[in-house]
């Protein structure tokens, strides 16, 4: 299948990731090898790769340990048949945190901060799963397989970016909430509400207003904490400039 114009597989399958914060997760339990599926909430990584945060105590972990193999499906949750929307098929290995576990923790928390009760239980772990490719099903004729380089965020030279991120999220949810709000509903046409920054990659930003999320791409590739200010100041005057726009009878 060819994409056409109005249909870029990869780029909704990015957004999907990115968006969602909810998926069914399917492991395989351990001894039988029989397929297990939960209920599980996620984040994501800066290159767009879910992050888990599950307790030890739940059989899905318990497979994971013993074999790391998964598979997550997540959808547009999109209102009517749900059949009718967008949805993905990702399947990787989940890993647990490492040297990236403080990075794992913030991206989860900015996008579930009632989580933060649960990070101090010594049985609960942060999880990032490592995807081998996924199969997305957007309608009829549009089913396409894609491999992760199609679907994740190239982080490779935005070092001074990843360095800038968590400073920048804190700024502009402290100074900028107008901006946010701007951005949300002139430049993504979302309806008004409490709207703040929850990360940032070199491809875009990602937004929240309690657990509906939003992805504002950016228009070009940005790789350093001064490029990437003087993004959200060229989309906060396109944003602006929306608003000024006389209504068209």
């Amino acid at each position: 299948m060819q994409p056409t114009p109005d249909f870029d597989p990869g780029k909704l399958a990015k957004s999907l990731l990115r968006r969602s914060r909810q998926g069914a997760l399917a492991t395989l339990m351990v001894g039988s090898g029989d397929p297990y599926c939960s209920l599980v909430n996620l984040a994501s990584h800066p290159d767009g790769s879910p992050i888990l945060l599950i307790s030890a105590l739940a059989v899905h972990t318990r497979n994971i340990l013993a074999d790391s193999r998964v598979s997550l499906m997540l959808d547009e949750r999109a209102a009517g048949d749900p059949l009718e929307g967008a949805r993905i098929m990702l399947s990787g290995r989940a890993e647990q945190a490492g040297a990236e576990k403080d990075l794992l923790e913030r991206r989860y928390l900015n996008a579930h901060p009632s989580a933060e009760a649960f990070v101090s239980f010594k049985d609960f772990s942060f999880f990032r799963i490592r995807p081998t490719g996924t199969h997305l099903v957007a309608g009829f004729g549009r089913i396409v397989d894609l491999k992760p380089e199609q679907f994740l965020t190239d982080l490779s030279g935005a070092e001074d970016l990843m360095a800038a991120e968590e400073g920048a999220v804190e700024h502009m949810n402290a100074d900028h909430r107008d901006a946010m709000g701007l951005y949300a509903t002139r430049l993504l046409g979302a309806a008004a509400g409490d709207w703040r920054c929850t990360g940032c990659d070199p491809e875009g930003l990602d937004m929240q207003d309690g657990q509906t999320a939003l992805r504002l791409d950016f228009p070009e590739r940005v790789t350093s904490g001064t490029a990437l200010r003087k993004m959200l100041v060229r989309l906060a005057g396109e944003a602006r400039a929306k608003v000024e726009e006389p209504r068209q009878n």
